[in-house]
C-alpha cells in the first residue's frame, strides 16, 4: 500500500514537472501583416510611437522625415539605432514610424520602445538579447504633477521669517 502511494506521488511529481518544462519551452511565432511587416506601439513619457519594420536597408523614417531630419541630435540617433545593434541586425530592417506628444527625447525613447518590441515580434529569436538590455520593458517614469500650495511639484514657495 506505501510503494502504491509512493509511485502515485512519483507520478504527480512527474507530470508536474513535464508540465512545467512545455510551459517553459513557449515557442513564440513571428508576427507580420499581409505586406511582410511587424507593427508594435513604443511608449515613454508622454509620446507614443506606432512602428512598422520589415526587411530592407536600414532606412529610418519618422512622421514622413529621415531621421537624420527628424532626430538633428546624435544622441538621439543613437538611441534610435541601439536596438539593432543589440539584436545585431544593423541595416538589415526599414522602420517607418509616426509619432506624437512629449519631446524630442521622449519620442526617441517611444521610438526606441516600438523598433525593440517589433523587432521581436518579427523574429522571435531576438527576444532574449533585447529583453536582457532591458528595451522590452517600457520605462513608467512620468512627469509628477503640480500639487497645490507649492511652486512646481514638490518645490515650497520660498519662506520668509519676516
Amino acid at each position: 500500500m506505501a510503494e502504491e502511494i509512493k509511485s502515485l506521488e512519483e507520478l504527480e511529481t512527474v507530470a508536474v514537472s513535464s508540465e512545467a518544462i512545455v510551459d517553459a519551452t513557449i515557442v513564440r511565432e513571428p508576427k507580420r501583416d499581409d505586406f511582410g511587416r511587424s507593427y508594435a506601439t513604443g511608449k515613454r513619457k508622454d509620446a507614443i510611437a506606432r512602428v512598422w519594420i520589415k526587411p530592407g536597408s536600414g532606412k529610418v523614417v519618422v512622421n514622413g522625415k529621415e531621421m537624420n531630419a527628424y532626430f538633428a541630435r546624435p544622441v538621439l540617433q543613437m538611441i534610435l539605432r541601439q536596438p539593432f545593434q543589440v539584436a545585431g541586425v544593423e541595416d538589415q530592417f526599414d522602420v517607418n514610424a509616426t509619432v506624437k506628444g512629449g519631446g524630442l527625447s521622449g519620442q526617441a525613447g517611444a521610438v526606441k520602445h516600438g523598433i525593440s518590441k517589433a523587432l521581436q515580434l518579427y523574429e522571435p529569436s531576438l527576444r532574449g538579447a533585447l529583453k536582457s538590455a532591458g528595451f522590452l520593458t517600457r520605462d513608467s517614469r512620468v512627469v509628477e504633477r503640480k500639487k497645490y500650495g507649492k511652486r512646481k511639484a514638490r518645490r515650497s514657495f520660498q519662506f520668509s521669517k519676516r
